[in-house]
């Protein structure tokens, strides 16, 4: 079983920061890529970053240059820098990743969500 596990997410002013954290955990052979989502109230979700197990980044337009996706040590951490931060970033961001399993199994996994909010 692969689960992932999301935190830093919370309340900051416009043009503030804040890093969110994904950690994955369980039987993984390795991981091809990770990406963080998001969703807005009352908008579709939206890809915002994602990085690969060869360090390439991509990021969706409108965070480009103010977001920041990168691995971890041991690349079972993927981070989220978020800066200059507008009061549409705000929205629940999810952690995905793209794993084989220990089995061989191609595995998507979402992690729970967690919450940023961006007062005006």
């Amino acid at each position: 079983q692969v689960q992932l596990v999301e935190s830093g997410g919370g309340l900051v002013q416009a043009g503030g920061s804040l890093r969110v954290s994904c950690e994955v955990s369980g039987s993984i052979w390795s991981i091809n890529a990770m990406a963080w989502h998001r969703q807005a109230t009352g908008k579709e979700r939206e890809l915002v970053a994602a990085i690969d197990s060869g360090d390439s980044t991509n990021y969706v337009d409108s965070v480009k240059g103010r977001f920041t996706i990168s691995w971890g040590n041991a690349k079972h951490t993927v981070y989220l820098q978020m800066n200059s931060l507008k009061p549409e970033d705000t929205a629940v961001y999810y952690c995905t990743a793209s794993v084989l399993s220990v089995s061989l199994k191609k595995l998507d996994v979402w992690g729970q969500g967690t919450l940023v909010s961006v007062s005006p």
